[in-house]
């Protein structure tokens, strides 16, 4: 995986094998930059979320990994002119879609 002008990882290049992002690791994939939160303890998600968000372009869209329905996150996204949808994931994580409407 190589780093993109902004310092996100990208995705890894066809045939390659993917390693799992550690916790709060972030990289990008072409549906948007991507962040896995999962194991942190909080408020480590909802820092880790927010300072990425804070740093995303205008147009971006964020797909978070998370272990658990992040209640407290979401008016922090609002207070900030971001929505979250919730999104198709494996069983055992929740994976928010967040994006500016």
């Amino acid at each position: 995986m190589g780093d993109d002008r902004h310092g996100i990882p990208s995705a890894p290049a066809a045939g390659a094998t993917a390693v799992a992002p550690a916790p709060g690791r972030s990289w990008r994939e072409q549906d948007g930059v991507h962040i896995d939160v999962r194991g942190l303890d909080p408020p480590g998600p909802m820092v880790a979320i927010l300072r990425l968000i804070d740093a995303a372009a205008p147009d971006a869209a964020v797909i978070v990994h998370h272990d658990r329905d992040p209640q407290m996150l979401y008016p922090e996204l609002a207070e900030r002119g971001w929505a979250a949808i919730r999104v198709a994931a494996p069983e055992g994580e929740v994976r928010l879609k967040l994006h500016r409407p």
